[in-house]
């Protein structure tokens, strides 16, 4: 079992990084709480920019392209 040799394979696990939106918002939301021992209270602002930013991102549409080593596969098929 396992991948023929020679076959093209993309780690998608490297290429995970890539797109991560509201990181960065999340995070300090997420470090605001620890130094407020949970509060959410004290970080109002912090968690009005995570929720400003998860709203931006529910309205883009996103297209079910299916996963890059199905592709690549699909495409190397074509060229044997």
């Amino acid at each position: 079992m396992g991948r023929k040799a020679g076959g093209l394979y993309i780690n998608p696990k490297k290429f995970g990084t890539l797109r991560k939106p509201c990181m960065k918002e999340m995070l300090a939301f997420l470090n605001c709480l620890s130094l407020n021992q949970n509060n959410d209270e004290r970080c109002a602002r912090q968690k009005e920019l995570l929720n400003t930013c998860m709203d931006a991102q529910a309205g883009k549409s996103k297209k079910p392209w299916g996963s890059i080593n199905y592709h690549l596969q699909r495409l190397n098929r074509g060229r044997k």
